[in-house]
């Protein structure tokens, strides 16, 4: 892109003269320089006044423009930060190791979406300083994988697990100490000696491997000289806890202990210019960010009369003119910026990548991005993880949606499984909050996740395949907690015939089902697990235990053989009958009383073939909606959305 042939004939006049009061603040801050010049003659020179877009001298803090867009996120400096990264094109400094030469307003890097690091810087800044942050652009050193906005050795943010706390161990002061296994001191020498020999070829070794290792990049020629723009945003306004950096490349927050920050020459914000005066030979970590500290930061314009506390050379040395220039005062109000009100339209904000999308390279993964509504299926971030750093090999694709009617916000597709798992968010008509699945079609292992809270069932987890269903419930009445159900092959006859599974249901095998304890009944007539195996006609129960007890008390009814079974009849003998409750009273030992039983566990299990056809009828209707919803997927656009509403309104004119 050719700066030069940019059209600065529309500009204000702010940006093509200076006043009064910007005339006069850059002579004191070539005053300031030449202190600076004079008494730090081995430091580099400072970034204070380039030329603007119109080839005008300009302070630099006067190009930061505080402004507050009217837009939620842009209240946030995360919001903040990932419109800047998303909005602009990357542009390197013409020379790796000095600051450029000139500094255009935000405007204009709004304008053709593209700058340099110090553009991006200025523009954050801008953003910060108007949402109420305490923010600041930094002039340092930094490595060249942050000044290139090279990730491909960076771990991507969205893998990033959180750091595991660790558990706290009670110390215990009278644990047994177990002595330490006895050594020969012999053995040990004998070793180290052995150690000290091979020392020298492992070493021969170890820089082969390095010479030959792919995977690391190779060591910098410029480590510590390429200058890098970036923000500092301190603890205090906004709430924020902790001062912290933002890389304006990435938008990623880092710490100021971060490695990959080198140093600092200066800050400056729109009210005044700090230099750093403290050793950066370890990087940024030990440094301090009391700017109110005249040993670790030279204020260029103090609040106070006070002079300048930039260091003085020996009595032999200073001379009547230089005395004089310290004693000049450096307390000044800082002018209005000279740069146009910042603004960014609903179309800009909601569509900020320039070339449609923007993709970013990471260690084993790469991260694509898009705008809101630039996709007919709402995709806006698509994370392919790879099996290797060449990127060829997936191994799992994260994709996720915006504005969709059917609540679809992440889709995880496992590319070695082939399992797909839709993830909505509440609000669906069917309820749903995840959906695994190899394939929509009936019956081919899918696992479904529902809001429970708004189910009148409490069913929250349901698995079904050809063979197979399990429920899992939460916060029922009857403490049922689980359902497991296994089917027969269907009829192979209707199936040929062209059946459909209404007509050709598959046959129930056997009905479990767990409960929790219930505290309200003794153990011995608390059900923990009842078993329907419908076939065999076999119903046995499984009773909870009490403290004290061992072994379970247990009944169950058996089919009788030789016997004719009658609809609504049940017969009970003690051939048909098994139980073990050695913990009852005598009243369950009564015939009457399994009698009573057998005619309610009867009814029950009538009701639960009928709530299995329900459940097998749910999945299907489930998966026809999601059929339909796929292949006619459906945006919805909020009543706020004016660009998107009126790229609609122009269509249909």
């Amino acid at each position: 892109f050719d700066w030069s042939s940019i059209d600065t004939s529309h500009l204000p006049s702010s940006y093509k003269t200076n006043s009064r009061q910007e005339k006069e603040l850059l002579k004191l801050a070539d005053h300031f320089f030449q202190q600076y010049s004079h008494l730090c003659p081995d430091r580099k020179p400072l970034f204070i006044h380039p030329v603007n877009e119109c080839g005008v001298q300009k302070f630099v803090s006067t190009t930061v423009r505080p402004t507050l867009l009217p837009y939620p996120d842009m209240y946030y400096w995360s919001g903040c930060a990932s419109f800047v990264c998303d909005y602009l094109i990357m542009e390197p400094l013409k020379c790796p190791i000095t600051p450029p030469s000139s500094l255009y307003s935000p405007t204009t890097i709004l304008k053709y979406q593209r700058g340099n690091c110090f553009d991006f810087t200025v523009l954050l800044c801008s953003l910060l300083v108007g949402a109420g942050y305490d923010a600041y652009c930094v002039h340092g050193y930094a490595t060249l994988e942050i000044c290139s906005l090279d990730q491909t050795q960076e771990l991507c943010p969205r893998l990033r697990k959180p750091p595991e706390v660790p558990e706290e161990e009670d110390p215990n002061k009278y644990r047994v100490k177990y002595p330490l296994e006895p050594q020969s001191k012999f053995e040990l020498q004998q070793k180290a000696k052995k150690e000290k020999e091979t020392e020298p070829a492992q070493e021969e070794e170890t820089e082969e491997e390095v010479v030959m290792e792919v995977g690391k990049p190779k060591r910098d020629p410029l480590h510590g000289l390429r200058v890098h723009a970036w923000v500092l945003v301190l603890s205090g306004k906004r709430k924020v806890p902790e001062t912290f950096f933002i890389n304006p490349f990435t938008g990623n927050p880092h710490s100021t202990m971060d490695e990959c920050f080198l140093g600092i020459e200066s800050i400056w914000n729109d009210r005044n210019y700090w230099v750093n005066m403290q050793d950066c030979r370890k990087g940024c970590k030990d440094l301090s960010f009391d700017l109110s500290d005249p040993f670790c930061w030279e204020i260029m314009f103090s609040d106070s009369n006070e002079p300048s506390q930039l260091p003085t050379e020996s009595a032999k040395d200073d001379t009547d003119e230089m005395q004089e220039k310290e004693k000049i005062d450096m307390s000044f109000e800082m002018p209005l910026s000279w740069v146009a009100q910042i603004k960014v339209s609903c179309r800009e904000y909601e569509n900020p990548f320039s070339q449609g999308k923007k993709v970013i390279l990471y260690d084993k993964a790469k991260q694509e991005k898009w705008a809101a509504y630039a996709n007919g299926d709402g995709l806006v971030e698509r994370l392919t993880v790879y099996a290797d750093s060449d990127r060829t090999e997936e191994l799992e694709v994260k994709e996720w949606f915006k504005h969709r009617k059917d609540l679809l916000y992440m889709r995880e597709v496992n590319k070695q499984t082939q399992l797909i798992t839709d993830h909505f968010k509440p609000g669906h008509p069917l309820l749903l909050k995840a959906h695994s699945y190899t394939s929509l079609e009936p019956e081919t292992g899918h696992t479904v996740e529902f809001y429970h809270t708004l189910r009148v069932d409490g069913l929250w987890k349901r698995f079904e395949n050809a063979t197979e269903m399990t429920e899992y419930f939460v916060g029922r009445e009857d403490f049922l907690h689980t359902r497991h159900i296994e089917f027969d092959e269907r009829d192979k006859k209707m199936e040929k015939a062209g059946t459909t599974a209404d007509a050709n249901p598959r046959p129930i095998v056997q009905i479990k089902e767990y409960f929790h304890r219930n505290p309200e009944k003794p153990a011995d007539e608390d059900i923990e697990e009842r078993i329907f195996m419908v076939i065999d006609d076999i119903i046995q129960l499984t009773y909870h235990l009490e403290l004290h007890d061992t072994i379970a008390s247990q009944v169950v009814f058996c089919r009788v053989i030789g016997r004719e079974k009658r609809e609504d009849e049940i017969f009970l003998s003690r051939e048909n009958t098994v139980k073990y409750q050695p913990w009852s009273s005598e009243k369950h030992k009564n015939m009457l009383h399994l009698y009573d039983l057998l005619w309610e566990l009867r009814a029950e299990q009538k009701d639960l073939k009928q709530q299995v056809r329900d459940s097998e009828a749910e999945m299907l209707n489930i998966l026809m909606v999601r059929k339909d919803e796929e292949a006619n997927t459906e945006l919805s656009v909020s009543m706020y959305g004016t660009a998107k509403r009126g790229q609609e309104h122009e269509a249909t004119v």
